[in-house]
């Protein structure tokens, strides 16, 4: 389950939102907020989203909350599942291989976008 804070209360109410619409909405600034195993809320920013295929789905999230063990400038893939009763939650990427790889791709895709901004910016020269 994801929660956000709902941008219209003053209260930062949480309201529970669909977590695939938060992840693939891309004007969407707003932290993600998810419960650790001890039952603590922990706060994320979005980096990523990166498909593999038409099945899977991972994201980067950086997390806001200060987490043992993960810099400051540190990120984690999550793999993007379904439950039982068809919702979509996140779980850690464990398989090493498998997070370098969507970190990978993440990388080339900035380094993409980059080298569009630089022949935007020349074009209009």
């Amino acid at each position: 389950m994801a929660v956000k804070k709902s941008e219209k209360s003053k209260n930062e109410e949480m309201v529970k939102v669909d977590l695939l619409d938060v992840l693939l909405d891309e004007n969407n600034t707003a932290p993600i907020f998810m419960y650790d195993e001890k039952g603590r809320q922990l706060e994320f920013e979005q980096v990523a989203v990166i498909p593999q295929g038409e099945e899977e789905l991972y994201c980067i999230l950086k997390p806001i909350t200060k987490l043992e063990g993960i810099a400051d400038d540190e990120a984690i893939v999550f793999k993007v599942d379904l439950d039982d009763n068809g919702e979509a939650f996140l779980r850690v990427e464990t398989d090493e291989q498998k997070a370098i790889s969507i970190f990978d791709q993440y990388y080339t895709l900035l380094e993409e976008d980059s080298k569009k901004y630089s022949k935007k910016k020349t074009d209009k020269k």
